[in-house]
C-alpha cells in the first residue's frame, strides 16, 4: 500500500511561519512530481505548490513569495515552508504524489489524508 503522510499542521497567529512535510510509504520504484493543495470547507481543492522529481518547482500566486517547496528524493519527503502565514491560509491541506510501483508500470496520483492549517489570532 502506497501512501503518502502528511505533517506539521497546527494553529498559527498570522504572520507566523509553519512547516509541512509529507512522507510517502509503502512498497513503490520512484516519485515522480509532488505538490500541496489545499481545501477549504465547501470549496474546491486548489493547488498551492508543485516541484518535479528535478526540483523545479512552481507556485499558486497566493503562495508565491511566501511559501517554498523542496523534496529529499532520499528520504522520499516533500516540505512546505510558509511563512507570514495569513487567516485566508486556513484550510486543509493536501499532499499529492506521482508514483510508479515498479519499473515497468506507469505512474499513478495518490493523495495523503491532509494536515489542518489554522492561521487566527
Amino acid at each position: 500500500q502506497v501512501q503518502p503522510v502528511e505533517s506539521g499542521g497546527g494553529l498559527v497567529q498570522p504572520g507566523g511561519s509553519l512547516m509541512l512535510s509529507c512522507a510517502a510509504s509503502g512498497s513503490f520504484f520512484r516519485i515522480y512530481d509532488m505538490a500541496w493543495y489545499r481545501q477549504v470547507p465547501e470549496g474546491q481543492r486548489e493547488l498551492v505548490a508543485r516541484i518535479s522529481r528535478g526540483s523545479i518547482t512552481n507556485y499558486a500566486d497566493s503562495a508565491q513569495g511566501r511559501f517554498t517547496i523542496s523534496r529529499d528524493n532520499a528520504k522520499n519527503t516533500a516540505y512546505l515552508q510558509m511563512t507570514n502565514l495569513k487567516p485566508e491560509d486556513t484550510a486543509e491541506y493536501y499532499c499529492y504524489s506521482k508514483i510508479s510501483r515498479s519499473s515497468i508500470g506507469s505512474a499513478s496520483d495518490y493523495w495523503g489524508p491532509g494536515t489542518q492549517v489554522t492561521v487566527s489570532s
